[in-house]
């Protein structure tokens, strides 16, 4: 049987398959996990990948049905109606990836020139005599400067705490990592020059370990924030705060514990030492970055909603808890208001869409959701409360992205067609579940514009209310069914409503309608595993052309990547802060009539 090279992007799998053997067949094979409702019959049309290079078979009529005429053109395929002639390279899309194959992308590398705020330089010193007397600091500083031709005119404190043994042990040879005119580390030649980027999310966070020098992505790992057993939005936490002053510290201990944790186990990944690390960038909400800070929070929660501070910031990691190289600094860049943050800034920073010409929207969706509008030039932006139901909260059979999550579904005829998340039987749908659901419930007219769930054979009523049973308790052989409920549904119209208001608000200031709007990206980790198609039917974004839309996974931790690596780009993002204007959503002139329409199912 002949052999053909397959390489699948973004996600970096590649090998040889057979020739009889399906796209599909071999992307699973090769580890890429893409999503199949229909099990390879190409019905659903949810294995779409883009042929780059090379020859495969001809499109099938399934596919011809499934593939509008444009999408053929561009050289979208169904991976399980084609088969591979030759060698070819893929790409695969966001949407048909499942949700653990996601996260990989949201870790691809980001290309600056690496410029970091921290460089390194090897020493060798003059071992002092009874002839030369000169201090060890002294030693150190001369030496930069006769060498290295760096004007370095202070040792931090800690670090000179420890440099006398530290010289001796390392026999007069040393790698000096300077900040400023400021020596932050010290370490043995030959060491690594890290640096950690982190997007400290309400939900997760995400930590990102690169090489300063190259500006290359070492290990990426994400975990759940543990301040959510202290609520599960920023309101939530802040009243704790108030409520208990205490609080306010036990929050900022469990971020540094988190993140203290997630340096160890980075570093681990490449056999490196957490002090290796010599410089740190944390982006997120406001209210994360106030609370990471131990600065007041009371005041975002009480109108007019200010921030203490909204300039950037370089704190000393120690001074945050953080265990990284002694004298390092944290860079935590700009805030924009009280409810948008570094983190949105981080998003327009990755995506560059504070450069782009016409109208587009950028939006990270998430716990809370910004938008920013950039139109003829100028950026005014919106926070939404959109709340936890996208992250599976207050759904009666919501859950996180983990194994057996519904990730993705649809109905045909009176039978659901779903995907878990790992291929695991069912027990929850995850948010993009939960969107699917919606609305298939409303294609099918289960459910009306108002949202009330109508007549169905899967419509069940207990303890009082209507809900849709999904897997029934004899396909889960006995255990509980799986349903989506009339309290479910509302509580999602409550979230994409409040995500379609900030839209049209932003579009009404600057007398925009929404066919005018040529692009919308879509950031976040929730952004990054919807079905497009699913929110534009419920309402939740702009029925616009699916080719405007485009997602591109963890942007606000690309930004912190880029200004880990570069200080152009810190100054960039500094210009992208003070550019960008702000509405308090509940005082824009419509906000009550807005949210009322966007409350309805597909508007």
């Amino acid at each position: 049987m002949e052999l053909y090279q397959l390489d699948f992007e973004p996600v970096g799998r590649r090998g040889q398959c057979p020739a009889d053997q399906s796209l599909l067949e071999a992307a699973r094979q090769l580890g890429v996990d893409l999503v199949s409702l229909c099990g390879g019959k190409g019905t659903c049309g949810c294995c779409k990948v883009q042929i780059l290079t090379g020859c495969v078979s001809e499109p099938t009529p399934s596919e011809r049905e499934a593939l509008s005429s444009q999408e053929l053109g561009d050289g979208y395929r169904l991976s399980c109606q084609t088969y591979a002639l030759g060698d070819c390279k893929l790409r695969v899309p966001p949407e048909s990836l499942t949700a653990p194959q996601r996260t990989q992308v949201e870790g691809l590398e980001v290309t600056a020139r690496p410029e970091p705020s921290v460089c390194t330089y090897q020493v060798q010193l003059p071992p002092p005599s009874l002839s030369d007397l000169q201090a060890d600091a002294e030693r150190l500083l001369e030496a930069l400067e006769q060498q290295h031709r760096v004007d370095c005119r202070t040792i931090d404190i800690e670090v000179l705490r420890n440099l006398s043994p530290k010289l001796r042990t390392w026999n007069w040879k040393v790698q000096a990592s300077v900040r400023d005119e400021e020596v932050v580390a010290l370490a043995p030649w030959s060491s690594r020059h890290l640096g950690l980027a982190v997007d400290l999310g309400t939900t997760k966070i995400a930590g990102y370990l690169l090489d300063l020098s190259s500006g290359r992505t070492l290990a990426v790992q994400g975990i759940i924030n543990p301040q959510i057993a202290y609520g599960e939005d920023v309101i939530a936490r802040i009243a704790r705060t108030r409520d208990a002053p205490a609080e306010a510290a036990r929050l900022q201990e469990l971020a540094v514990e988190a993140l203290n944790q997630l340096a160890v186990d980075l570093c681990a990944e490449i056999g490196a030492k957490p002090e290796e690390i010599v410089e740190a960038v944390v982006v997120g909400n406001t209210a994360m970055h106030h609370l990471f800070l131990r600065f007041p929070v009371e005041q975002l929660a009480l109108s007019p909603y200010v921030p203490a501070v909204k300039e950037a910031l370089d704190v000393k990691a120690r001074d945050v808890g953080l265990g990284i190289a002694p004298g390092a600094y944290v860079h935590l860049l700009p805030n924009i208001a009280g409810f948008v943050g570094a983190d949105h800034v981080a998003v327009l920073l990755a995506t560059e869409a504070w450069q782009a010409e016409g109208v587009l929207l950028a939006m990270d969706i998430g716990t809370n959701t910004e938008v920013c509008l950039v139109s003829d030039g100028e950026m005014i932006s919106v926070s939404c409360a959109s709340g936890p139901a996208f992250e599976g909260a207050h759904i009666k059979h919501g859950m996180r992205a983990a194994s057996g999550a519904i990730e993705h579904l649809r109905l045909v005829d009176d039978r659901v067609e779903y995907q878990t998340i790992g291929g695991a039987p069912p027990v929850g749908l995850c948010g993009s579940g939960i969107l699917d659901a919606m609305a298939q419930l409303y294609l099918a007219g289960v459910l009306d514009r108002t949202g009330r769930m109508g007549n169905h054979p899967r419509v069940r009523v207990q303890e009082g209310e209507r809900e849709f049973i999904l897997v029934s308790e004899e396909e889960r052989d006995g255990r509980p069914a799986i349903t989506i409920t009339q309290h479910d549904v509302r509580e999602l119209q409550l979230a994409k409503g409040a995500v379609r208001t900030g839209i049209r608000v932003l579009l009404e200031t600057k007398g925009h309608s929404e066919e005018d709007i040529e692009q919308v990206i879509i950031a976040g980790a929730f952004g990054t595993y919807i079905d497009v198609a699913s929110a534009v039917t419920i309402g939740m974004l702009p029925p616009l052309p699916l080719d405007r839309f485009r997602q591109v996974g963890n942007a606000a931790g690309m930004g912190a990547k880029l200004a880990l690596i570069s200080r152009s780009k810190r100054v960039e993002a500094q210009a992208i802060a003070r550019r960008v204007g702000y509405i308090e959503l509940a005082t824009a002139p419509r906000f009550a009539q807005i949210f009322a329409q966007a409350m309805y199912i597909g508007s």
